[in-house]
């Protein structure tokens, strides 16, 4: 069976919170592991389902990835401004890496920002060291956006988080 990319069920949130907050500790990406606040925000697929679109890539039935799709700004976006949408919290779960989930998540993104009226570009932001992502973002065409960068944390120099944008 194919891959399929569509919006998340109501029962699939707690599955996918999960597989998102497991991809981030796994790969090293929270400071604070268990302890990080951000993994709250992670795992809280109602609240995200609530103001923007969230996607899943599903195959057989069994739950690939996700991808927070933001159509503007408000308040799931951190960087978008008035024409802009946003990609956030993209993760595939460990086992289904390698398998294009991820680029079909962010594909899905850029067709329903290309599908949206005024929209004009897709931004996102990403740590340094998600090399994964950065390949994806730069296939399809993304270039960073240094001038954008910014600290969710200014408190911690070293939490300096990298923008991309893709103008459509």
């Amino acid at each position: 069976m194919d891959m399929v990319i569509r919006r998340v069920a109501p029962g699939e949130y707690e599955a996918l919170g999960d597989m998102t907050a497991r991809a981030y500790l796994d790969d090293g990406l929270l400071d604070f592991g268990e302890s990080d606040g951000y993994l709250r925000e992670l795992r809280d697929v109602a609240k995200r389902a609530a103001a923007a679109e969230v996607l899943v890539a599903v195959e057989d039935g069994r739950l690939l990835g996700g991808v927070t799709f933001v159509p503007g700004p408000g308040p799931l976006s951190d960087i978008a401004v008035r024409g802009e949408a946003e990609i956030r919290m993209l993760a595939v779960d460990g086992a289904a890496r390698g398998r294009g989930a991820g680029e079909a998540l962010v594909r899905a993104c850029l067709d329903r920002a290309r599908a949206a009226e005024g929209c004009t570009a897709v931004v996102l932001s990403t740590q340094r060291v998600m090399y994964a992502a950065h390949r994806i973002y730069e296939r399809l065409g993304f270039v960073r956006t240094p001038e954008r960068d910014w600290n969710p944390m200014p408190d911690r120099n070293d939490l300096t988080l990298i923008t991309y944008q893709l103008t459509l």
